[in-house]
């Protein structure tokens, strides 16, 4: 007989079979899928760390550019899918592709790949979707040429800037912090 309190708690999903694509013309639309699902950061669409000629800028205003920056060809991120659906989101890229994301960042170093964002559905979170989300984007950012991969986590206690991922997180995949970015922002690199 089934315990009544497991009908209650949503089911972890099994991520066995989780696949990983990068966001490309060809599969855009996976991309498009995910962010307009109910509770998606279609406020957004993951400009907020890319370069913008404006600062208020409309959401549907938003959508365009980053369609703009795919159908040019920019690299801006994988989507993770389960059972054919789009389930997760990484913003990976070469760091020249977002705006300047901490004060020491010095722009003559090449080779450097940032991972600045993560999307995970409310009803997905604490299965290990971002984690394996994280692998990915790190073999990703490695496989398309990365010399080194950046990023800006926060404390899991931070108010602000969490959608960047938690300092643990990355620490546990061998990042180390080289410093801060504002007063809540770790920037931490891994070299392979």
């Amino acid at each position: 007989m089934p315990n009544s309190s497991q009908g209650s708690q949503p089911q972890r999903p099994d991520l066995a079979g989780i696949c990983f694509t990068e966001v490309t013309q060809e599969t855009r639309r996976r991309f498009e899928n995910l962010f307009e699902q109910p509770g998606a950061p279609k406020y957004c669409w993951c400009m907020a760390w890319r370069h913008s000629s404006r600062e208020h800028i409309k959401n549907d205003e938003k959508k365009r550019m980053m369609m703009g920056l795919i159908d040019a060809g920019t690299p801006v991120g994988i989507v993770a899918e389960l059972d054919g659906k789009p389930v997760g989101w990484c913003s990976v890229a070469p760091r020249e592709t977002y705006r300047k994301l901490s004060r020491q960042q010095d722009d003559s170093e090449t080779g450097i790949w940032s991972i600045v964002c993560f999307y995970v559905p409310r009803a997905l979170r604490g299965g290990g979707l971002a984690s394996a989300l994280l692998d990915a984007a790190i073999d990703h950012a490695f496989g398309k040429g990365a010399r080194v991969i950046e990023a800006y986590p926060v404390d899991e206690a931070a108010p602000s800037y969490r959608f960047m991922g938690f300092r643990g997180m990355f620490a546990a995949r061998g990042f180390h912090e080289i410093g801060t970015a504002g007063t809540r922002r770790h920037v931490m690199r891994l070299s392979r």
